[in-house]
């Protein structure tokens, strides 16, 4: 390829997201709100759409002068008519949508395996939350603002995977078996989206792998000595690059994702795990 069939000053602007506007389910949580930051910061019109109205506004304040940048809207992934109705709200805020990321998901310990708990025994309320918020948590939105890409004829979707899809964890079935799900459909709505509408819109995910947040603390550093868990200490002894992610390990991948330079990727989901899945053991 020579330099002149492609435009070297556009490769610089790439991850440029001035006059972009980010839609980001989940995005008072940890990780959602950390790509808040990272996308504002690269210029983009954010919209942290969360449950939790106090953890959104506070964020957008932490943020300081980028917050201008950034609305929030109370969303719950899981009613239909609030997502439907938010999606309506932040087109007529914003005027348009050209990324979503499906941020909101999560496990819950009444899913979790242990000593007291028994595979054979886990509820089916704790069961069907967990399936619930990382699934239809991921399904409605993308019905809900895929539906105005669709009308657009362009526009980026970037789901939430995990690690636990490729490599299912010990404990955690209900999670892992989840998150397979979005995988799945991640790269069944990627095929339907650029058949059916245009080959303009895009979906991927990326799979995160072991990063320490609020949910997996205290499973994976003990709570009084700040010291690793046995389970801490396994995960890590399996990570090559032999410790947890942060949040901005994730940024590279969410922009190239996001942004131009991957215009011709779609369907992927992509670990970002510090090697954990390249790792047999030995």
């Amino acid at each position: 390829m020579s330099s002149e069939s492609f435009d070297l000053a556009e490769l610089t602007t790439m991850y440029n997201f001035k006059g972009k506007t980010v839609a980001i389910t989940g995005g008072a949580g940890v990780l959602g709100g950390d790509m808040a930051v990272a996308l504002a910061g690269c210029g983009a019109q954010v919209a942290i759409l969360d449950m939790n109205e106090d953890a959104g506004k506070a964020l957008i304040e932490r943020m300081g002068v980028l917050g201008k940048q950034v609305s929030f809207f109370k969303f719950n992934a899981l009613d239909r008519e609030s997502v439907a109705q938010v999606s309506q709200e932040l087109i007529k805020s914003l005027g348009k949508l050209d990324c979503l990321i499906n941020a909101a998901g999560g496990n819950k310990p009444q899913a979790t395996t242990s000593a007291e708990l028994k595979f054979f025994d886990l509820p089916t309320d704790a069961l069907r939350w967990v399936f619930d918020l990382n699934v239809l948590g991921t399904i409605l939105p993308c019905q809900a603002f895929g539906k105005v890409m669709a009308e657009q004829g362009y526009g980026t979707i970037l789901n939430i995977s995990s690690m636990n899809a490729f490599r299912p964890l010990t404990r955690i079935p209900a999670y892992s078996a989840a998150k397979a799900a979005v995988s799945n459909f991640t790269q069944w709505l990627a095929v339907h989206m650029a058949q059916e509408y245009s080959p303009k819109i895009r979906v991927n995910a990326i799979a995160p792998g072991f990063f320490l947040t609020n949910q997996n603390r205290f499973l994976l550093t003990d709570k009084d000595t700040g010291e690793w868990t046995a389970r801490g200490k396994t995960i890590v002894g399996h990570t090559p690059m032999g410790r947890l992610g942060e949040s901005k390990d994730l940024f590279g991948c969410v922009l190239w994702l996001l942004s131009p330079a991957s215009e011709f990727v779609t369907g992927v989901v992509i670990p970002v795990d510090g090697g954990f899945s390249a790792f047999s053991g030995v």
